[in-house]
């Protein structure tokens, strides 16, 4: 491949193609053959506008050149090639894969249901397949089909497919971002768990961080670091969630209230609620009422 100077670099919707999207769908999907063959495997640097692809590999081999940087793919690989970044490949004439181009409309509209935490659209991006090449290349394949038939629901499961390609490249990005994730996530997983298993009990966070085998420290680190927050206040938000549901649901009184939620002392209980929410139970219930009053009028 040659490196082409900024200003000659084109833009295409599609490479080879006129700046006219050639589809009424927001997404195109095609397999990386049917392009590149026309074009003897080489595909020269260029860009696009408004569009992000994502290029799997799934067997053969790649060489692409991506913001001037050469590389090789030799193994199930997702490429994700973000707007206006400028690319290009040669690929070997056994290769087998897709290009699936996302329009930005789509784009926004995938992002804003995923949330920024997992955004994996706009930023370069390799993620070897690993043990999911099978199952990334079933789902390519299932989305390829849906784009050349005409089935009923035909746009709600290709963006149910392009969604989930997204979420698996937006954890892959978070793993990468943070490598002892996957056993932080496990360990934040379990704590979970007993949270919601004893939160009435009120156990000592050692003693849970004890039987998850790590220490207190290391505990609260994975729940700042996944959770937003220490330990013991993810065990206060559990014990106040349940808090809420009762004082809205239920007529118990607060020292019932504190009892079930495994409280010493009602004083304890309503110190917690107000310190944490704000007010205490008792004007909790009253601001409902009274909320539910002004909707019941208006």
């Amino acid at each position: 491949m040659t490196k082409t100077a900024s200003a000659a670099i084109p833009v295409f919707k599609l490479y080879g193609e006129s700046q006219q999207w050639p589809t009424p769908d927001l997404l195109h999907c095609e397999t990386i053959s049917r392009r590149s063959r026309e074009y003897q495997w080489e595909i020269q640097p260029h860009r696009h506008a408004d569009l992000c692809q994502l290029l799997y590999v799934h067997k053969g081999q790649a060489q692409l050149e991506i913001e001037g940087q050469r590389s090789t793919l030799n193994e199930s690989t997702l490429q994700v090639l973000p707007p206006l970044c400028v690319h290009g490949f040669r690929f070997s004439e056994d290769i087998e894969g897709f290009v699936v181009t996302l329009a930005a409309p789509l784009m926004a509209h995938l992002q804003g249901q995923l949330g920024a935490a997992l955004d994996g659209l706009n930023a370069l991006g390799s993620y070897p397949a690993g043990n999911d090449s099978d199952y990334l290349n079933s789902l390519f394949a299932r989305l390829q089909d849906e784009y050349a038939n005409d089935q009923p629901a035909r746009d709600m499961m290709m963006h149910a497919l392009v969604s989930v390609l997204l979420v698996w490249i937006s954890r892959q990005a978070i793993q990468r971002r943070h490598p002892r994730a996957p056993r932080g996530r496990e360990y934040f997983r379990r704590f979970t768990q007993l949270v919601e298993q004893h939160y009435r009990e009120h156990p000592k966070i050692e003693d849970l961080a004890h039987k998850l085998g790590i220490s207190v420290s290391h505990l609260n680190g994975t729940c700042r670091e996944l959770g937003g927050q220490p330990a013991l206040q993810i065990m206060h938000d559990r014990q106040l969630l349940e808090a809420k549901r009762l004082l809205t649901y239920t007529s118990m009184t607060i020292n019932e209230m504190s009892e079930v939620l495994g409280f010493s002392d009602p004083t304890n209980f309503s110190r917690l609620f107000r310190r944490r929410v704000g007010f205490s139970p008792k004007a909790f219930r009253e601001q409902l009422k009274a909320d539910q009053g002004a909707s019941a009028a208006s």
